[in-house]
């Protein structure tokens, strides 16, 4: 992959800026940084030249282990599937894994999120311990192992250690397939600090915290861990129908509701799924400036339910998109499901994008963009000080013929599969040419001889 150190100018014929589309676009890339940025200029010699240039996507919620069981989970039962017989046997995966799978399948995952538009990642990284629960002599060896396929691949990294305690509401004592997950507040401390170390040689790393969600955290354990960083805080929330009854069994309020009146929630917080919201929920949401983390794929892979979009897109409510289980890496078809599952519950076509006449790709593009790099806790889009985080798509695609401006991301978002992501630079460097890592064969092959381990 190349230096990003060196100055370096990209030339776009065509780029989606912070302000809208321009043409003749010349964006001078520093420490890999955007510098600055020109309209209506010329390229010159030694540009990189683009014909159609977005700023790559975030990602603000991903398990990157779950890459390796991907399909392995699509056997029904004799009474039918759930989220909570999926977790049983994710839980057995997830007692085979040593550091070096940990690293190999999470470099396998990182860069097919680079080969598909998402160049930040939002690692909710839970599995901390060894198999019997003892720590490793590191403390955050698995978050560095985390740290370095996110080098490898190059991808943008923002670490989200997650802190688990319990099993249900209310501190319930974990169960021992729980056992690699959990921490006390200070031993979740110290892995904290083994984080930061981990992320120091990456050049824009940002390090949060993840209370799991209300099951996995008392209220004093959430409000001791809040002080412990001043990055993002991401939660998973409300996911299903059988956490709100429990939660209401336990507390008398729904999770939201509860989270809301113990937790000082603003735009630090990213609320992953929020599926099963009340309308007064909703507004809360609106109101903090959170981020509702919504994971489309996944959400139907599990058979999560429907987050309330169209409304909370009209509110004005902050989003951004995840791929959570990576049981199918696609930027695109991520924001697509967001939208066609909406359609289906409400039976009727571009029913997210508030304004009449307004692209529906290009609001699902920019509320992801926005959205996901709050999340993140970095700036968005492309914009001077944000990172030269760049996709080319290729106009010759057929899906992107005869096309320009908005039509061109309705296309790739709605019409078009392979091919029509050409390159991604992140950070200032190529790791992506004509549709291919160009680390793919070592990262694949890594990932492969970790399965026979793991599976074997």
């Amino acid at each position: 992959m190349s230096d990003s150190r060196s100055p370096h100018c990209f030339h776009a014929a065509h780029a989606l800026l912070a302000e809208g589309w321009a043409r003749d676009v010349r964006l001078q890339v520093q420490g890999g940084r955007i510098a600055c940025i020109e309209t209506g200029q010329g390229a010159q010699d030694g540009d990189t030249r683009v014909g159609l240039l977005l700023p790559g996507l975030p990602n603000l919620h991903s398990h990157a282990f779950q890459r390796g069981m991907a399909g392995l989970t699509e056997i029904g039962g004799g009474d039918g599937d759930s989220f909570w017989s999926w977790r049983e046997l994710m839980y057995r995966f997830l007692a085979h894994l040593c550091p070096d799978a940990v690293q190999a399948i999470a470099a396998q995952a990182y860069m097919e999120m680079l080969e598909s538009g998402f160049t930040r990642v939002g690692e909710f990284h839970y599995l901390h311990h060894q198999a019997d629960g003892q720590p490793y002599a590191d403390p955050a060896e698995t978050s560095a192992r985390i740290a370095a396929a996110a080098e490898q691949t190059g991808i943008g990294l923002t670490l989200l250690p997650v802190f688990y305690a319990h099993a249900d509401f209310g501190g319930a004592p974990p169960n021992p397939a729980q056992c690699r997950l959990i921490h006390d507040v200070d031993g979740f401390a110290r892995l904290l600090e083994g984080a930061k170390t981990a992320l120091a040689t990456l050049p824009d790393a940002v390090l949060g915290i993840a209370p799991h969600s209300l099951r996995a955290v008392t209220g004093r354990e959430l409000n001791a861990l809040l002080p412990l960083n001043t990055g993002p805080v991401h939660i998973h929330i409300a996911e299903q129908v059988r956490e709100v009854e429990a939660c209401l069994a336990w507390s008398g309020q729904r999770p939201v509701q509860w989270l809301y009146d113990h937790a000082p929630v603003d735009a630090r917080w990213c609320l992953v799924h929020a599926t099963h919201i009340t309308d007064d929920e909703r507004a809360a949401i609106v109101g903090s400036r959170a981020v509702a983390g919504l994971c489309p794929i996944t959400e139907a892979n599990l058979g999560d339910g429907l987050f309330p979009m169209q409304a909370f897109a009209r509110e004005g409510g902050h989003f951004g998109i995840g791929s959570d289980s990576n049981v199918l890496i696609d930027a695109a078809e991520e924001l697509r499901l967001l939208e066609y599952g909406q359609r289906l519950a409400l039976r009727g076509r571009n029913v997210l994008a508030p304004d009449a006449g307004r692209s529906s790709g290009r609001f699902l593009f920019d509320g992801a963009l926005r959205g996901g790099a709050q999340a993140l806790g970095v700036p968005a889009g492309l914009k001077p000080g944000a990172s030269a985080d760049l996709l080319e798509l290729d106009p010759a695609h057929p899906a992107l013929q005869a096309r320009q401006g908005d039509a061109w991301l309705d296309s790739w978002v709605f019409a078009a599969r392979n091919g029509a992501l050409r390159s991604v630079w992140r950070h200032g460097r190529q790791v992506v040419a004509e549709g291919r890592h160009l680390q793919r064969e070592a990262i694949t092959t890594a990932f492969a001889a970790a399965l026979r381990g793991v599976l074997g």
